[in-house]
């Protein structure tokens, strides 16, 4: 698993510190250098389309790291084998 965390670091995409929920989105405004209001329109048509737009949303929430590059995912893997 460390190195598909390692891969996921590697894109350069976090989870942005304009957030509402989770940040996604304020990250993939960041990368993409564009408002995150622009974004954040396109997420809401995105799911007014048939398609799994809030899994994607959680999934991305889950993997991709935040602004002190901690994955959420990663980060409750290692206290659940350490139990």
């Amino acid at each position: 698993m460390d190195k598909f965390f390692s891969i996921v670091r590697g894109f350069g995409l976090q989870r942005g510190p304009q957030r509402w929920v989770g940040g996604v989105l304020g990250g993939i405004a960041a990368k993409m250098n564009v408002d995150v209001a622009f974004v954040r329109i396109a997420f809401l048509v995105f799911c007014l389309l048939p398609g799994p737009a809030v899994v994607f949303y959680l999934l991305a929430w889950a993997i991709l790291p935040d602004q002190r590059n901690v994955i959420p995912l990663q980060a409750f893997l290692e206290r659940r084998s350490l139990s």
